[in-house]
């Protein structure tokens, strides 16, 4: 029986529109306190044994770390002076969460100038304007957090087989999903922006080299279901039509990438060896039909004590 859990979407969805938000506040403390680093890398989180945090952030007198705690419910600033504040997770508007945010911050950071309003949706209203009463399932926030854990080790597995430049398998909080890119070491094409409030200086520093990139998402624009995606940019004329693994994968038109169902990879045998094969199979059509390099940068999946042979 699958240790990945049942995440359907209409069980999600509240749940997740307050946690997209939550992570986008807590997101703009690292955003305004830690020096830029290409393609955005130093504003996202990561999967930890208790959800997700934004590491150590520096830029203050004293490191800090925000986690979001998906075990116990509650959001927590840690200091490196040994200083805890936090918060119980429970529903509220984003606007509370906002309040309460800044004041948990205000012991470790005091005044810190971040931006007030969401990225990459739609309507960006400033989060204290946001008063809505919000959902908050503890079951469904820790459901999402168990899902993850199965997700990030195989984007780690993943990762092990490029000798290039890769990302770390990190979420974005603009739009709530988890990450992993290689890239070619190529650059590319000036990217023509337009993502909704999200500056188009920031989009074309994020795509000014060529990529192959994956991710998860738990459903919402334009997929109403939780799911695994892979694009490439600049995207090869034929990439739509490259055959692709597992058999539930398909090529979605309306987002120009390829899209394979989390629940094909959670019912699946393997479900580890499904997603691997989606992930496998989608780099391997990106890298071959924009010709990149693959027998500089393709390299045996890593294993536990066996360093790489070196010529």
């Amino acid at each position: 029986m699958t240790h990945w859990p049942d995440i359907p979407f209409q069980r999600w969805q509240g749940t997740g529109a307050s946690i997209h938000m939550w992570t986008q506040i807590a997101g703009k403390l690292r955003l305004a306190l830690a020096p830029w680093l290409n393609h955005s890398w130093h504003a996202t989180f990561y999967v930890n044994a208790r959800g997700l945090t934004s590491g150590l952030i520096p830029g203050s007198a004293c490191g800090h770390e925000v986690q979001f705690d998906f075990i116990d419910h509650r959001l927590e600033v840690m200091s490196t002076q040994g200083e805890r504040t936090g918060f119980k997770l429970e529903p509220m508007s984003v606007a509370d969460f906002h309040r309460r945010f800044m004041l948990a911050i205000e012991p470790h950071c005091g005044a810190v100038d971040m931006h007030g309003a969401p990225n990459e949706v739609p309507d960006a209203t400033p989060f204290r304007e946001q008063v809505e009463p919000g959902d908050y399932d503890p079951a469904a926030a820790h459901d999402y957090f168990r899902a993850l854990t199965c997700i990030a080790p195989v984007f780690e597995k993943f990762r092990t087989g490029f000798l290039g430049k890769s990302s770390p398998v990190h979420l974005f909080w603009g739009s709530l999903d988890l990450a992993v890119t290689r890239f070619s070491g190529r650059t590319a094409p000036r990217h023509p922006g337009g993502f909704p409030a999200l500056p188009d200086e920031v989009t074309r520093e994020a795509y000014s080299h060529e990529v192959s990139s994956a991710g998860f998402w738990a459903g919402g624009g334009g997929v109403d279901e939780p799911a695994f995606y892979a694009y490439a940019y600049p995207s090869p004329p034929a990439y739509r039509d490259a055959e692709i693994a597992p058999s539930a994968a398909y090529w979605h038109y309306e987002l120009g990438e390829f899209v394979l169902p989390y629940e094909a990879v959670r019912t699946a045998d393997n479900p580890e060896a499904a997603l691997l094969e989606f992930l496998q199979t989608t780099y391997q059509a990106a890298a071959d039909l924009a010709a990149w390099d693959r027998a500089a940068l393709d390299c045996p999946i890593g294993v536990p004590r066996a360093p790489r042979p070196v010529d």
